[in-house]
């Protein structure tokens, strides 16, 4: 990776999200929890939720990976609260679709993923950027299955 590459993939825009992640950190009591890790770096980030009819009322999230993943995370954790679990999804869907097809960008509120496309080039960083989503996804799912 040349340092161009290196200086158009970390924009100031994402160094400035990975540094303001919403609802960083763990909650009490949560109905669903789940930590998912990226085999490829060693990423991890744990999801905890509590629902309210079908909606996230309460989210957490423990995020240690790289800078990629940390705007991710930002992403989903400033938009998250009173998603439900098909937004969420779609969300997710349409960030896959940017990365691997260049897709369009994913619909508001999640439009700020735009800033992710850059990524695309660099599949080996995929798993880092899918990792809030797929952790959130499965805490949603062991959250439903409680209730």
């Amino acid at each position: 990776m040349s340092d161009a590459d290196l200086i158009k993939l970390y924009s100031k825009r994402i160094l400035a999200l990975a540094a303001d992640i919403p609802h960083h950190g763990r909650l009490e009591a949560p109905q669903g929890t789940s930590k998912k890790r990226s085999p490829l770096c060693g990423s991890t980030v744990t999801a905890d939720v509590r629902m309210e009819n079908g909606r996230i009322a309460d989210f957490a999230q423990n995020v240690k990976a790289c800078a990629l993943g940390q705007a991710s995370s930002a992403i989903l954790g400033a938009h998250v609260l009173g998603q439900d679990r098909a937004s969420i999804q779609a969300a997710r869907d349409a960030l896959v679709t940017m990365l691997k097809e260049d897709g369009p960008t994913p619909p508001a509120p999640f439009d700020d993923l735009e800033v992710l496309r850059p990524a695309r080039e660099f599949k080996n960083r995929h798993p880092s950027i899918l990792l809030a989503w797929d952790a959130t996804l499965a805490a949603m799912d062991e959250a439903q299955e409680a209730a």
